[in-house]
């Protein structure tokens, strides 16, 4: 089906749902990569007004990815809950907008029509929103997971510690994740990308923080980011895996580039609770996205950049996710060129993850080779935190010595709490709090009354 829309005198055509959504896009590097991308604002205001008239219902109709040819979409096509989108089935794109904005839409309102959205629908209507309607409307959605503590409660922003070592020390790690945790970060959880794959490093990385873990009682779960085939091997072996990472993306056959299966995801996820090893709740798996995945894969089939990222959510939602996080601005500006456009993509992970019922974090983070500095990443990690993000990361100086990027720091992290008001996963702040590393308002307390811990820790290091 084709689309049109005139201006003027001028009068666009777009030949199909998906060029209509590619050209609907707010400006970024990848879609001109791809050649999707309006070659005009003119075309691209023209994309929106023909959007904003599609019905929520052509989704469902119109695949932009053969249901034949992909699992994605018949993930999404098979799940979909009619029941769930009978509510706003009559709205168009535009409509949805204005009923996502409505005072009288609320979190219940949202959660109750989550299992009838698809992610082209979610995908649509982001691209019809400003900054502040993508903030607005996340902030209503909060989704809330459990394992060994309570993330994304409204309130509260986590912290994904993350204590890499560019040959995975493993005395230069424990230093990293003692030094987060006396930030008082750490609570989304504690998460190693190991610098290598070997079965025996990644084993003895969790054992490492198993070992602390259980000596102080800290009330968080580990991960180490390896390959899933990797988890399950490490689960085989007995060693203690807490949640299951995997890098995630919205087309089969990017799924296939990352050398997974929605088949392989769910005999991970079986594995993972065959280990019973949450406390007070059993999600376990942890997803890494990001805007530009399928395109670099050439997997993308001509779906634009932003919608394909959206698709990885559904991917995710399947299977329960503890944590679900766009690596927003890591894989280059040949996909998000600018700190305008990493911005503007977080944004739309975050609200749109929400929306889907995915308990959405950001690594806000960009590479030195992007027109994008720290600066953008205030502004895009204050924006996160006003919208609701579930959790952010907690880098030493935020900047990644082993990935080689810059992110964001366990002091970030206690600037956006202080000035938002933002506190921690509840069960780890009473942690902090008998351990004299906060006070009762989540504050840290001075370092003299935390030695206790960091000398029982540095000798559990072997440490001078």
């Amino acid at each position: 089906m084709s689309y049109t829309e005139t201006i003027g005198t001028r009068t666009y055509r777009f030949a199909d749902l998906k060029t209509l959504l590619a050209k609907a896009s707010p400006q970024r590097s990848g879609d001109q990569l791809a050649g999707v991308a309006a070659a005009s604002e003119e075309e691209r205001v023209a994309a929106k007004m023909a959007l904003a008239q599609v019905p929520l219902r052509t989704f469902l109709n119109e695949a932009l990815i053969p249901y034949e040819s992909d699992e994605v979409t018949r993930l999404v096509i098979d799940d979909h809950s009619a029941q769930a989108f009978a509510e706003i089935s009559h709205l168009t794109v535009g409509d949805f907008r204005n009923w996502l904005l409505s005072s009288t839409t609320d979190a219940d309102a949202l959660t109750r029509i989550t299992a009838g959205l698809t992610p082209e629908m979610v995908a649509a209507v982001s691209k019809l929103m400003r900054n502040q309607d993508l903030i607005a409307a996340a902030r209503k959605r909060p989704v809330i997971t459990r394992f060994r503590n309570t993330v994304g409660l409204p309130g509260h922003m986590s912290v994904r510690l993350q204590p890499n070592h560019p040959t995975d020390d493993v005395k230069g790690i424990a230093a990293s994740m003692l030094d987060g945790l006396m930030y008082g970060c750490g609570d989304a959880m504690i998460g190693i990308n190991p610098a290598s794959d070997n079965l025996a490093a990644i084993t003895k990385l969790l054992l490492m923080i198993d070992d602390f873990r259980q000596r102080y009682q800290v009330p968080t779960q580990s991960c180490v980011l390896t390959h899933v085939t990797n988890t399950i091997a490490a689960i085989e072996k007995g060693a203690p895996v807490d949640l299951v990472f995997q890098s995630i993306a919205g087309t089969e056959k990017a799924n296939a580039g990352f050398g997974i299966s929605l088949a392989l995801l769910q005999e991970a996820y079986e594995a993972g609770l065959s280990l019973k090893r949450g406390t007070v709740g059993n999600n376990l798996m942890y997803f890494e996205t990001g805007q530009g995945s399928a395109l670099s894969a050439d997997a993308h089939f001509g779906v634009d950049q932003q919608t394909c990222e959206v698709r990885a959510y559904a991917v995710a939602r399947k299977f329960n996710p503890f944590l679900v996080n766009t690596v927003v601005g890591f894989i280059g500006p040949e996909y998000l060129y600018d700190g305008k456009q990493i911005t503007r993509a977080g944004l739309e992970d975050h609200f749109c993850g929400k929306l889907l019922g995915v308990p959405m974090g950001c690594d806000i983070c960009y590479t030195n080779h992007a027109e994008a500095d720290q600066d953008d990443m205030d502004n895009l990690l204050t924006l996160l935190g006003v919208a609701g993000i579930n959790f952010i990361m907690g880098i030493p100086g935020a900047d990644d010595v082993m990935l080689n990027y810059q992110s964001t720091s366990f002091h970030d992290a206690l600037y956006v709490r202080e000035v938002l008001g933002l506190r921690r996963a509840p069960e780890f702040e009473e942690w902090l709090e008998s351990m004299q590393i906060t006070d009762t308002r989540g504050a840290l307390l001075s370092a003299s009354t935390q030695q206790p811990l960091l000398e029982g820790a540095r000798d559990w290091m072997g440490i001078a």
